[in-house]
């Protein structure tokens, strides 16, 4: 029987996620917090307590250890918040809008910087053609097609005015959303 490997450190965690893609500070720090409590507990535990008299880790002190590698992995450039908002942007820039690709890097709690909100507002009109010609061959006929087309790129996170131009270039109507 093989003996049980020791548990991975908070870092070398970080490392190995780090290294299979970009993370931005909350999602590794939600992604560390139970890796945390369970490390300081187990250090408590062997530290002599019984394994009754083993309390809950204070949250401060759980926070503080996943700070401090939060801390380390940007001091040593593994974590970088702009290489998080630049791959995500390019991983979802094809496929969806401004205001889809601005809320999913707030959900992260990363604010995108102007010269890369120019750049993705410069190119949106053009993404949302390509999105729309992927999925419809051809202008929608009446108006319950035109709408079905206008939802089908609002929910895709482009706006209104956008979606405006795209069927109107397309031939599929007046200003309709």
């Amino acid at each position: 029987m093989k003996p049980a490997r020791p548990p991975r450190s908070l870092k070398g965690r970080a490392l190995q996620w780090l290294a299979q893609r970009e993370h931005s500070r909350a999602e590794m720090q939600r992604k560390l917090l139970p890796h945390a409590r369970a490390l300081v507990a187990q250090a408590q535990a062997q530290a002599g307590a019984s394994a009754q008299a083993v309390e809950a880790p204070e949250p401060g002190e759980v926070m503080a250890k996943v700070v401090e590698v939060l801390d380390w992995l940007e001091a040593h450039q593994y974590l970088s918040q702009q290489r998080f908002a630049e791959s995500r942007i390019h991983a979802r820039a094809a496929r969806h809008g401004n205001l889809r690709i601005q809320q999913e890097l707030a959900q992260h709690g990363v604010v995108l910087d102007a010269e890369s909100a120019q750049a993705l507002k410069a190119s949106e009109f053009d993404r949302a053609r390509e999105v729309w010609s992927r999925k419809f061959a051809a202008p929608a006929a009446d108006a319950a097609g035109r709408a079905r087309q206008a939802r089908f790129l609002v929910s895709r996170g482009f706006s209104a005015e956008t979606v405006r131009r795209v069927l109107r270039q397309a031939g599929a109507g007046p200003d309709e959303d």
